[in-house]
């Protein structure tokens, strides 16, 4: 899976798990970071533990494995770094806090709800 397929994976998985405003940002060319950013709101930490197990067991069943992994202790934010792809997981406070939104409102968002 290249980081598109990945951040798109991911965030309908989000979705299945009832995560909300969830966006990918295509930084291809504006970030040397990662070519998608995931960006999903849990409203608990139970909420956000699952989100993030079901994204890590169902990538690694398709043979992604990820680099890393920061931030899972508290629940307020979760970092997947999948190389191409970084997936947070915020809860809602910490998700205005960090306002990536504000950071990369400029690039192009992926529409991860259509059959692409």
């Amino acid at each position: 899976m290249d980081g598109r397929e990945i951040a798109l994976f991911a965030a309908r998985t989000a979705d299945e798990k009832k995560g909300t405003d969830i966006v990918i940002y295509d930084l291809q060319g504006l970030s040397d970071v990662a070519d998608y950013f995931v960006i999903v709101t849990a409203q608990s930490k139970a909420q956000s533990r699952a989100i993030c197990d079901s994204i890590c067991l169902e990538l690694k069943h398709r043979g992604v494995h990820r680099l890393g992994q920061e931030g899972s202790g508290g629940g307020q934010w979760v970092l997947l770094d999948y190389g191409d792809c970084v997936i947070h997981i915020f809860s809602p406070a910490l998700r205005e806090y960090y306002g990536l939104e504000s950071l990369w409102g400029d690039a192009p968002k992926v529409d991860w709800k259509g059959g692409e």
